[in-house]
């Protein structure tokens, strides 16, 4: 089973987080966590912080960007989510496998999904 991050788990309720509660009560061999980049950001939370601090949990990630100042969606490598630090981290994360998942920005979708294509080939990620 997997569970894909929003930005609403990460707001402290009477002083617990609750995906730290989620991370923390639940079984990594049965429950594999899907980190959505951009969602884990918008909630003011560094990703690299979290695969510190649970190692190995995160298999799953959906790559997306935020625009500057509006936290709006942007093409992957044209935002403020710095992704060369993130990456770096994949092994400690258990990265096995990754997405792009497309989301609606101030582009055409086609011409969106290229400019991410081409910014991934040139990271070589």
């Amino acid at each position: 089973m997997g569970y894909h991050s929003h930005n609403f788990e990460f707001p402290p309720i009477e002083d617990i987080v609750p995906y730290d509660l989620l991370l923390e009560r639940t079984d990594k061999e049965l429950l594999k966590m899907e980190a959505d980049l951009f969602w884990i950001t918008k909630a003011g939370v560094d990703p690299v912080a979290y695969f510190q601090k649970h190692p190995g949990r995160f298999p799953l990630w959906h790559v997306k960007d935020m625009e500057k100042g509006s936290e709006q969606f942007a093409e992957v490598g044209h935002g403020i989510i710095t992704f060369d630090r993130i990456f770096a981290a994949r092994q400690l994360a258990g990265l096995k496998h990754w997405f792009v998942e497309q989301d609606q920005t101030s582009r055409e979708p086609f011409e969106s999904l290229a400019m991410s294509r081409d910014y991934i080939l040139k990271k070589n990620y």
